[in-house]
C-alpha cells in the first residue's frame, strides 16, 4: 500500500529527480541523525539516483515530502528502505586478503592458546550481505582443519548491520554467480557451498551454523553485545564524521577483551583513538590491539 505524503502528483518514471539545495540538506542532515552517514555537500546526484524509486513507490512529489514522511514515527518501514537505499552494501568474499590470513595464522593460534577452552567470539560489523562474516566461518574450519588436536572450537560470530533487508538476505546465506565469484577461489567454493540450483549458491551449514546475525545502528549502544576476542569494522568508518568515528572507536574498544584485536578497512585509521590501540604491522596491512 502506498502512503500518501499529503503531494497532489507523483514523480514521472522518465526523467531525472531535481533536488534543491535546503530540501538535500534536510535529508542530509536527517540521515545523518539516524544513521550517522555523512553524504557530503555534493552528493545530491547519488540521492536523487537511489531515492526515485521509494518516491514514486510513496507518492512523494519532492525530496522534501520524502523528508516529512520519514521523520514521522509511524512510517519505520519507509524509513527503513531510505536508509537501505543510502547504505553501500558493496563487499567480496576473503576482502583484502591479508585480514583472514593473518587471523588464520596468527590470530587464531594466540587466541585459542589464551581462551582455554572458552567460547571466543568475532563481531563483523556493518556485515553486508554476509560475505564477510561467512570468509570468517570459512577461516575457522580452514584452521581445525589444518591443526592437529583441534576437532572443533567453541567459537561465535556475530554479525551486525544497519540494513533490516540486507541482513535478512545475509541470513539465508544464498548468492547467485555473479556474487559469489567476487573474491572465492574454486576450491573454497567447492568445499564450503552447496548448490541446490543453477544461479544458487548456499553456504553449508557447518559454516552457517557459528554466525548470528542482528540488525544494530553502530551509533547505538554495543553494551548487549557483549565482549569480543576480534572485531572487523572495515569500510564503514569512512562514511561517518571525525566525532562519530572517534566515538564508535571508543565504544569498540570497550567491546574488546584486554589485548583484542581490531581490524579496519584498508584506507581507514584510528581517527584519534590511537591512545587506546596498539598498531601491529602484518604485512601489507595492520592490525590494531586494545590497550
Amino acid at each position: 500500500m502506498s502512503v500518501n505524503a499529503g503531494s497532489s502528483h507523483t514523480p514521472s518514471n522518465q526523467g531525472r529527480v531535481q533536488l534543491g539545495d535546503r530540501e538535500f540538506q534536510d535529508f542530509r542532515d536527517y540521515l545523518q541523525t539516524i544513521a550517522g552517514i555523512d553524504l557530503g555537500h555534493n552528493k545530491q546526484y547519488l540521492v536523487a539516483t537511489r531515492i526515485r524509486r521509494i518516491l514514486i513507490d510513496y507518492e512523494c512529489a519532492s525530496l522534501s515530502a520524502l523528508t516529512v514522511l520519514i521523520k514521522s514515527p509511524a512510517n519505520r518501514e519507509v524509513r527503513q528502505k531510505v536508509i537501505d537505499a543510502m547504505t553501500t552494501n558493496e563487499t567480496f568474499w576473503f576482502r583484502d586478503n591479508y585480514p583472514f590470513e593473518y587471523l588464520k595464522k596468527n590470530l587464531l593460534p594466540e587466541v585459542v592458546g589464551a581462551s582455554k577452552g572458552n567460547r571466543m567470539r568475532i563481531w563483523s560489523a556493518a556485515c553486508s550481505s554476509g560475505q564477510e562474516p561467512y570468509s570468517l566461518s570459512v577461516i575457522v574450519e580452514e584452521y581445525i582443519r589444518a591443526t592437529l588436536g583441534v576437532s572443533s572450537l567453541p567459537l561465535e560470530i556475530v554479525a551486525t548491520d544497519l540494513s533490516s533487508e540486507i541482513l535478512n538476505n545475509a541470513k539465508r546465506g544464498e548468492y547467485d554467480r555473479l556474487s559469489i565469484t567476487r573474491g572465492l577461489s574454486e576450491p573454497r567454493l567447492r568445499d564450503f557451498f552447496e548448490h541446490p540450483q543453477e544461479d544458487c549458491w548456499r553456504v553449508k551449514p557447518n559454516i552457517k551454523q557459528r554466525v548470528i546475525f542482528k540488525p544494530l545502528n553502530l551509533q547505538e549502544s554495543f553494551v548487549l553485545l557483549g565482549k569480543f576476542d576480534i572485531v572487523f569494522c572495515r569500510n564503514v568508518l569512512i562514511y561517518f564524521s571525525s566525532d562519530l568515528k572517534y566515538d564508535i572507536l571508543k565504544r569498540i574498544h570497550g567491546t574488546l577483551k584486554r589485548g583484542g584485536y581490531l581490524f579496519l578497512g584498508s584506507s581507514e585509521s584510528l581517527a584519534g583513538a590511537s591512545d587506546l590501540f596498539e598498531m601491529i604491522h602484518c604485512s601489507p596491512g595492520v592490525v590494531y590491539r586494545a590497550k
